[in-house]
């Protein structure tokens, strides 16, 4: 193999400092790991909604439609357990999201029938 297509290892000095870069999980409290994860499902399905800048590239409303049914899951059954302070933000979200679903499909689901409708209720647009 050539010096031009082998994978060079950083130096000890470049490599990046992973032990500083992340917090002992036992720190994290639950409520913190519940937000994080609900944000990154709303990330991932507003870009397959097509809802960002290179929408087309990535619109996929059938990854979409799982995404944002598995965020409805986690805010119906996490609700007691974090405070309003942090739902409602995240319900607002979900509900937008679910709109923009209804909005985007070309046969749109009955009301009830949508992502995630089997844990808030239906949608109207």
């Amino acid at each position: 193999m050539s010096d031009a297509t082998s994978p060079q290892e950083p130096s000890p000095a470049e490599a990046p400092d992973f032990d500083a870069m992340t917090r002992d999980i036992a720190e994290v409290p639950a409520v913190e790991v519940i937000v994080t994860v609900a944000v990154n499902l709303m990330s991932a399905a507003a870009v397959k909604l097509g809802l960002t800048e290179d929408a087309e590239d990535h619109k996929d409303l059938d990854e979409a439609r799982k995404l944002v049914h598995a965020l409805a899951g986690l805010l119906d059954a996490s609700t007691t357990e974090i405070s309003s302070f942090h739902a409602a933000p995240l319900r607002d979200g979900l509900k937008s999201l679910q709109l923009a679903f209804r909005e985007a499909s070309l046969v749109p689901d009955d009301p009830g029938q949508g992502p995630g409708e089997k844990y808030t209720g239906p949608v109207y647009g």
